[in-house]
């Protein structure tokens, strides 16, 4: 599939996985949304980790809050991501509260940059990365925003990544439209399965 093709596959895949978020109705999701959490948490990668980088949920997105709240409890260090505006590069900082947030151009809230509470993800194998996406499949690849932010990390990032994804938003392997820049995650967590691709 030549590149125009590849992005017109990719947003016709983007506009029908919303409408599936979108069907499965807030309690719906909720309920799917606390089994994934459980799920997580139960992760060796999860206990074992010293800081987990996450995405904070808007909309319809599967919810970190309670990850987050989670975290905290234990004695975890949590980190947001910042999008430097112009690139597609994040920058992590440390988060003790969801308190003092600042909603970006995306409509994410972010942390305020400050160099005392920026984290290096590259530093260490301990991080956790919970990464977003409206879809996956079962090799850990992902149809994300189209915002590339998570395919540059990803690409650095030497800690375990985890993907949220609810059920009916699972891709067949071979359905998504992929790049060569696509990296997959370690770890796929549905309310219903672990899913670790063989690589």
């Amino acid at each position: 599939m030549d590149g125009k093709g590849t992005r017109e596959r990719k947003r016709e895949l983007r506009r029908r996985y919303k409408e599936v978020r979108g069907a499965l109705g807030k309690d719906g999701r909720a309920r799917r949304d606390a089994a994934i959490a459980d799920g997580v948490t139960r992760l060796p990668e999860y206990l074992a980790a010293d800081t987990v980088l996450t995405y904070l949920s808007v909309g319809d997105e599967v919810d970190t809050r309670s990850l987050v709240r989670d975290a905290w409890a234990q004695g975890k260090s949590v980190a947001l991501p910042w999008c430097v505006p112009g690139t597609r590069r994040m920058r992590w900082f440390l988060v003790s509260s969801l308190d003092g947030l600042v909603r970006s151009s995306f409509g994410v809230e972010e942390p305020v940059p400050d160099p005392a509470r920026e984290v290096n993800p590259k530093a260490g194998p301990r991080a956790l990365a919970i990464v977003p996406g409206l879809s996956f499949d079962e090799r850990g690849y992902r149809m994300g925003y189209g915002g590339g932010f998570y395919d540059v990390f990803l690409a650095e990032f030497s800690g375990a990544s985890v993907g949220l994804c609810r059920e009916p938003q699972m891709s067949p392997v071979g359905a998504l439209a992929l790049d060569e820049h696509d990296v997959p995650i370690d770890v796929v967590v549905t309310e219903e399965r672990v899913i670790r691709p063989l690589r």
